[in-house]
């Protein structure tokens, strides 16, 4: 076994953390199965696809562990919360979930870099950025679920033209640009 380069304090909490990103593949699965059930299946892929993430970032974290000398500790996942009442619930819960796991990651942050861990600090931005960058998507999501499924008029309209432009080229063919 090699050397422990990180403190039983950072062990601990990492552990912990490892096991919030089971639990977190855990409340994607539930949630995915549970819009699949409903007949949401573009909504089910999403979320199946990051209870994958997810159970990606649980290893990432196993592996950091044993890699510094530590013992990943495989422990008891709790129960995923119950269905959500609709989609938007599901995506609020989902979005909430996100903003628990950032806070949590921030803790490894700041002990890393109270410990003068800058292997640990080093490793935990990577999980910074992720965290962002989770937050951000689910909170598009929830703009465009509000767009699609609020009663305004135009507002399907504006929903599929904003589906469109995600893929639109960036430029434009003119005239010339057409071979005679």
């Amino acid at each position: 076994m090699a050397k422990k380069r990180i403190s039983d304090k950072m062990e601990k909490l990492l552990n912990t953390q490892m096991t919030r990103e089971a639990y977190q593949a855990q409340v994607y699965l539930s949630y995915a199965s549970w819009a699949e059930v409903n007949s949401f299946t573009g909504i089910a892929n999403f979320l199946y696809g990051h209870m994958h993430e997810e159970r990606e970032h649980m290893f990432k974290f196993l592996k950091y562990i044993n890699d510094r000398g530590g013992a990943a500790k495989i422990e008891a996942i709790d129960a995923a919360p119950k269905n959500p009442k609709d989609i938007g619930d599901c995506l609020q819960k989902t979005l909430q979930h996100e903003i628990d796991n950032s806070k949590e990651i921030d803790k490894i942050v700041n002990l890393a870099h109270e410990e003068k861990d800058w292997a640990t600090f080093n490793f935990a931005q990577w999980f910074v950025q992720e965290q962002i960058e989770e937050e951000t998507l689910i909170n598009s999501i929830i703009d465009k679920y509000n767009l699609a499924s609020t009663n305004v008029d135009g507002n399907t309209s504006l929903y599929e033209m904003d589906r469109d432009l995600s893929d639109a080229s960036q430029e434009a063919e003119t005239p010339r640009d057409e071979a005679f």
